[in-house]
């Protein structure tokens, strides 16, 4: 998992929390919706930095391999 990936993570969070509190859903099924709004959030960020950047944000990479030589490398590439 990138840096990106994480910032795009806390984005969808972030922007469900702030949505639950203007919202203030009282059932499963109506905190279903406002988590499908925040997600939203981070959906349109994504796809306007990918759509900028040419490049795919979402990897393959494993968060517990944070710290990896490899994972460096990649990140220094990009």
């Amino acid at each position: 998992m990138t840096n990106l990936e994480l910032v795009l993570n806390m984005l969808a969070e972030a922007s469900t929390t702030e949505i639950s509190k203007k919202k203030e859903p009282k059932t499963f099924s109506e905190n279903k919706v406002v988590a499908r709004k925040g997600g939203n959030v981070a959906k349109a960020a994504r796809l306007q930095l990918e759509k900028t950047t040419g490049k795919k944000v979402v990897t393959k990479l494993n968060a517990k391999n944070i710290d990896s030589p490899m994972l460096k490398a990649s990140n220094d590439e990009e």
